[in-house]
């Protein structure tokens, strides 16, 4: 029997040094994000729930997700995931701070703090994730470990929806 674990992926942050993100089981039901200088995040898909494997977590229903910072429980509300960009979003509520990763451009998604844009992510679903953090943006250990959990577990960036409505025209034409 091969062992189908994937392999951590490590990436550096300017601003708080290597961060982990980890895809753990045999069917991805636990994402993990840690690092010497953030706290430990953990999202985990419920057993038994319907897996898209067009999603790193593999769902994207609120009900079937559950988030922990630090062994906190923290709240997790993905949007559905349709025709606009905004759709895409994912909202994170954890100790009394909002969060929102929501595409911005065809490769990546901003993150805000109660509604300021502190950073810009891109991942293309392979757990790798890039950050660029705002010119001024004051970003907390927090906001580093949030922003990457969300986006190797949902993947960033978005069609315009005239670019989907394209696509989906195009294939009903023979």
């Amino acid at each position: 029997m091969t062992d189908t674990t994937p392999i951590p992926a490590t990436v550096e942050d300017d601003h708080h040094g290597e961060i982990l993100v980890e895809l753990v089981g045999k069917q991805g039901e636990m994402l993990v994000v840690s690092g010497e200088r953030i706290p430990r995040v953990v999202l985990t898909r419920a057993p038994g729930a319907e897996v898209d494997d067009h999603i790193v977590i593999g769902t994207r229903d609120p009900h079937r997700l559950t988030l922990t910072v630090d062994g906190r429980d923290a709240t997790i509300a993905p949007g559905k995931g349709k025709l606009r960009r905004r759709s895409y979003r994912v909202d994170v509520g954890c100790a009394d701070t909002s969060y929102r990763l929501v595409p911005d451009s065809i490769p990546s998604s901003r993150l805000t703090r109660d509604g300021k844009h502190i950073g810009d992510f891109s991942s293309d679903g392979d757990r790798r994730v890039i950050a660029e953090w705002r010119d001024g943006a004051a970003v907390e250990p927090l906001d580093a470990a949030i922003g990457y959990a969300l986006a190797a577990a949902f993947g960033t960036g978005g069609q315009p929806m005239w670019m989907m409505a394209v696509d989906a025209i195009s294939e009903l034409l023979p």
